[in-house]
């Protein structure tokens, strides 16, 4: 059996530049865990592997970075948790908000409500009285009455109207009579042709 046997110093250069190169990629998780954070983005293993541009089984196998991921997840999860919880203590208080709102609203309304009853009881009784008071005789006497007094206002309208058209025509006929005096005056006045 042939065995091959390394020598000892290329044996920890490679061992060297694979502990580098697992350094690098370390810092690659941790830039992108921080990177996430930033963003605000969901910190999870595939996001990681992602942005650290390293394979899910390095994530999985390497101690310290399972580490540091899982420890991302939990934060992220606890600051969604802390999150949601003031959302919801902000929506909770708007409702309550709202809802106190309404009752005060409600309230208001209500005692709206019972004035315009009350002030349309008050009219009803006041329509009741009205009609007590109007016997059938009363109203029929009115309303001929009503009938006469509206016959006499179209007479006196008519009445009126003929009138106007014989006043206008008066101060036409006056008009005209002021102009012939005037042409008679001024011919009196002219001086007689000398024949």
């Amino acid at each position: 059996m042939n065995t091959v046997t390394v020598p000892e110093p290329r044996t920890a250069s490679a061992l060297a530049a694979r502990r580098r190169k697992t350094e690098a990629a370390l810092d690659r998780v941790h830039q992108a865990i921080a990177r996430l954070r930033r963003e605000k983005a969901q910190v999870s293993v595939a996001a990681v592997a992602r942005r650290a541009d390293v394979s899910r089984t390095f994530l999985y196998d390497n101690v310290e970075a399972r580490a540091a991921v899982a420890a991302a997840v939990t934060q992220a999860g606890e600051h969604q948790s802390r999150t949601l919880a003031e959302q919801d203590d902000e929506r909770e208080a708007t409702w309550r908000e709202r809802a106190l709102n309404a009752e005060d609203a409600l309230k208001a309304a209500h005692s709206e409500i019972l004035t315009q009853r009350t002030r349309i009881g008050e009219l009803l009784g006041q329509i009741r009285n009205l009609q007590a008071e109007w016997t059938e005789g009363t109203v029929q006497r009115i309303t001929t009455e009503n009938a006469t007094l509206k016959q006499r206002v179209r007479q006196l309208t008519t009445d009126n109207r003929t009138l106007d058209e014989r006043l206008k025509a008066a101060r036409s006929n006056l008009r005209f009579q002021d102009r012939r005096v005037a042409d008679l005056e001024a011919r009196i006045a002219e001086p007689a042709p000398k024949s």
